[in-house]
């Protein structure tokens, strides 16, 4: 593993780096999200140098990479939780940078972070109506959000009473997913979702967010499990030492030679 950033740091396409071009848009579509020469830091250690990415309205982008190389930062730079960043984050053409994180949601923007955080002294459906609060004003556009979300998540329905710290974790990620789909995204962001599920639970997860994805649901997924980020998304970005060192068709990336050795240990 600590060979692989020389391996694919040689197929560096130009698509990032600190001159601040952007990348070519995946596909023709219309850029939702465009990333533009982002750097993070944290406490004066910058941790993304100059990253450029576009998640294109109605795709489903993945950003995979090692544990270290940035990916959640820049999950939490996009939702405004990371105040040392510059750079562009645009969003329907407006700059994320310049707004509070409080207003990104209102954006349409929702962020599924790491280790799920639920609130355990709450039931199900507690968890899930907090994710529609900034939508409150809409009650009968809520409760069928609330409606698509159970159907989409049969096993809450089924534990809507019960409190969320008494789930397995697979069960709190989906509470987690549902309560950030309340908010009625138009873009769903994604930080490591399989973490710590079971291999069945893993394969449930997969379904979901194909199923999620086909609704309408425009999805930014950062995956540490390489097959699964792959096998979900139709393009995705590898990021290495907090920078875009290799993008394409998932497809592609999936049967190139580096990222099997590096990520899939093949």
């Amino acid at each position: 593993m600590s060979a692989a950033p020389s391996r694919l740091k040689q197929a560096h396409t130009p698509s990032g780096g600190s001159e601040g071009h952007a990348v070519p848009s995946v596909g023709a579509a219309v850029s939702l999200l465009d990333i533009r020469n982002l750097c993070a830091a944290y406490d004066g250690a910058e941790v993304l140098h100059g990253v450029n990415l576009q998640v294109d309205e109605g795709s489903f982008v993945a950003v995979i990479g090692a544990n270290t190389a940035g990916k959640s930062t820049l999950l939490r730079s996009i939702s405004g939780l990371l105040p040392r960043t510059k750079g562009q984050i645009l969003f329907r053409g407006e700059n994320l940078l310049e707004l509070p994180a409080h207003q990104i949601p209102q954006r349409g923007i929702a962020h599924v972070p790491e280790g799920r955080h639920v609130f355990p002294a709450m039931t199900v459906e507690e968890n899930l109506w907090l994710g529609g609060y900034h939508r409150r004003s809409q009650m009968s556009d809520l409760r069928h959000t609330m409606a698509q979300v159970l159907t989409q998540f049969p096993r809450l329905a089924e534990r809507r009473r019960q409190l969320a710290g008494t789930l397995s974790g697979g069960e709190q990620q989906m509470v987690a997913i549902g309560r950030a789909l309340m908010g009625k995204p138009g873009l769903l962001l994604l930080d490591e979702p399989s973490h710590g599920l079971a291999p069945k639970v893993v394969q449930e997860l997969h379904d979901a967010l194909v199923a999620i994805h086909r609704s309408g649901v425009t999805t930014l997924l950062v995956e540490q499990n390489t097959k699964l980020a792959l096998s979900v998304a139709s393009h995705a970005f590898v990021l290495q030492g907090g920078e875009v060192v290799l993008q394409g068709a998932s497809s592609t990336l999936l049967g190139d030679s580096r990222i099997r050795e590096a990520y899939l240990g093949i």
